[in-house]
């Protein structure tokens, strides 16, 4: 039996302050109720970006731990996206429910294509600059060894890059200045405003220091706020992958996960599932190199030689 989005019965009381259990109000397995939606933007980029028809099995561990992080929660409907209606379940209390499984959907998607894009040896961009996000991007971006950007998004990072690798060397001229003794030999005054200059480019710039080239891909937390982000990737035919809530405009993403963009727990929940699959494909890469190389050195060392099936020199004859 199908299911479809049913708008639940509304009640007049509020929400709680505590929402982390009202998923027990709902039936799991209605919840997860089948639903494709066929991208526009399929197959646009160089990496193949995998369709929402593609098959995928439901792990009832993955959804549990998405409902118990309170992915499914979306804004109130009265700011809701009309876009976003394909991936809403249904409306309680005035807030709208996102659908669990077009979430895995999303997130399936995005791991698939994150793990190709690694495993080439790309680089891909984090972008979230939301408070209660900032730590859990940071922390995940760096286990992954990719750059990111949580304080603030700066105008032409992607459009004006040539400017942006400028101010990041002027970063590290800054970093081997400040311990030297030459340091001292300026005055108070101009000791202050190094340090200040510092500290801000520090802040702006500390998460990119290792985008060396532009990036593959764009991972964004709240596209919403991030619309600049999203707006030079779109120039530079960057591929983004974006939690987005349901205020935001799916179309201006290539590969949308369904979510609660404000949660803390949720923004940590799918940023390590993210990292993971970047993880996977460095993992992948590691092995074949790994397995290239000892191939290599298995054809150039020399044969060993043979001992015993060596014939023994026939004695001389006797002098007579």
């Amino acid at each position: 039996m199908k299911a479809h989005p049913v708008h639940l019965r509304q009640q007049r009381n509020g929400l709680t302050n505590d929402r982390k259990h009202r998923y027990l109000q709902y039936s799991l397995e209605f919840i997860l109720g089948v639903r494709a939606v066929v991208s526009p933007n399929a197959g646009a980029r160089i990496f193949q970006i995998p369709t929402e028809s593609e098959p995928f099995t439901v792990s009832n561990v993955l959804a549990q731990e998405l409902i118990e992080a309170g992915v499914h929660f979306g804004h109130r409907s009265s700011r809701w996206n009309p876009k976003m209606r394909p991936y809403i379940f249904g409306r309680k209390n005035l807030i709208h429910i996102i659908d669990v499984r077009e979430t895995i959907r999303g997130l399936l998607r995005g791991k698939k294509y994150l793990k190709q894009v690694a495993a080439t040896g790309s680089l891909v961009l984090f972008v979230g600059t939301k408070r209660q996000g900032q730590e859990a991007i940071s922390r995940e971006a760096e286990r992954c060894g990719m750059p990111y950007v949580s304080e603030r998004w700066l105008g032409g990072t992607l459009t004006n890059f040539r400017t942006i690798r400028n101010r990041l060397a002027r970063l590290e001229e800054l970093e081997e200045l400040l311990p030297s003794d030459a340091f001292h030999n300026y005055s108070k005054k101009m000791q202050s405003s190094l340090r200040r200059e510092h500290r801000k480019m520090l802040r702006n710039l500390g998460g990119i220091r290792t985008l060396s080239r532009l990036p593959e891909c764009l991972i964004v937390f709240d596209p919403k706020k991030e619309k600049n982000a999203i707006s030079e990737a779109r120039k530079m035919g960057i591929t983004t992958v974006a939690l987005i809530d349901t205020d935001c405009d799916p179309d201006v993403v290539d590969l949308p996960i369904p979510g609660n963009d404000d949660s803390i727990r949720s923004i940590e929940l799918v940023a390590s599932r993210l990292a993971d699959a970047i993880l996977e494909g460095k993992a992948d890469v590691a092995e074949k190199k790994q397995s290239k190389d000892e191939g290599a050195s298995s054809e150039t060392k020399p044969a060993p030689k043979a001992r015993g099936n060596v014939t023994p020199p026939s004695p001389k004859p006797a002098k007579t």
